[in-house]
């Protein structure tokens, strides 16, 4: 296996990895190194990815320039090699929702973490990335995801998660392929403000979508994330009020 790198917004470089056999046509973990003053990681991806991806971060800045250490939720994939991280970036944070905190990270982490409050701003110098509570959306307690303001890039998870190997970046229909990967794994806890939610974060209007598993999206966001809310609604129990 190889981590590619690719720039998928000014200054937000996407790190990929092909893992062949984790899905019919193979399944990517991808994270995301937003340079900055105080440059941030989104995902660490698990233990055993730990050499590919930190050879990768050195392609875009120093790993141990680190500042921020974030991800979606407590998953191997998202935060397994969190530790590993720390040790190499001596001045970064794990950076994460209170509740995430609370729950997990306190304990796991090996230096005490940073709690962010819904909505709040961590100011990098030069990105502004804006925490977002989701909890379970698509899944676990403590979900969320960051917006970098300036690009307006929504780092989003496990959002819209798809399989195969497509290029970096598309500006087409990914929708149609997370809905058929959905069906495949279930990965999308049933919640009741699912699909509120993601019609939450429609409203920032996202130019660029970083996801997690699968191609990036460039283009109309917004309407990306709505359609998506709207399969959300037919796959499970219909819409439900976002109060």
């Amino acid at each position: 296996m190889d981590t590619r790198v690719d720039e998928i917004a000014d200054g937000i470089f996407r790190l990929s990895t092909l893992v062949p056999d984790a899905a019919p046509g193979g399944f990517t973990f991808n994270q995301f190194v937003v340079r900055a003053e105080e440059p941030l990681l989104f995902h660490t991806g698990p233990r055993a990815l730990f050499p590919l991806v930190s050879e990768a971060v050195e392609q875009v800045l120093p790993v141990a320039s680190l500042r921020w250490i974030t991800f979606g939720h407590v998953e191997a994939d998202e935060c397994g090699s969190m530790n590993e991280w720390l040790a190499v970036a001596p001045n970064a944070t794990v950076a994460h929702g209170v509740m995430g905190n609370l729950v997990s990270l306190n304990d796991l982490a090996d230096r005490t973490p940073r709690g962010l409050a819904d909505g709040e701003v961590l100011d990098l110098g030069g990105k502004r990335m804006r925490h977002m509570d989701t909890p379970h959306v698509p899944h676990a307690w403590e979900a969320r995801v960051l917006f970098e303001e300036s690009t307006a890039t929504l780092l989003c998870g496990d959002l819209f998660t798809q399989t195969g190997n497509g290029p970096a970046v598309t500006g087409g229909d990914i929708v149609g392929n997370a809905v058929d990967t959905e069906s495949m794994f279930s990965y999308t806890s049933s919640a009741p403000k699912l699909a509120a939610t993601a019609r939450r974060l429609a409203d920032l209007a996202p130019r660029t979508l970083a996801c997690m598993h699968g191609s990036s999206f460039q283009g109309d966001g917004g309407m990306a994330l709505r359609e998506l809310a709207d399969a959300y609604d037919e796959h499970f129990a219909g819409p439900v009020s976002a109060s």
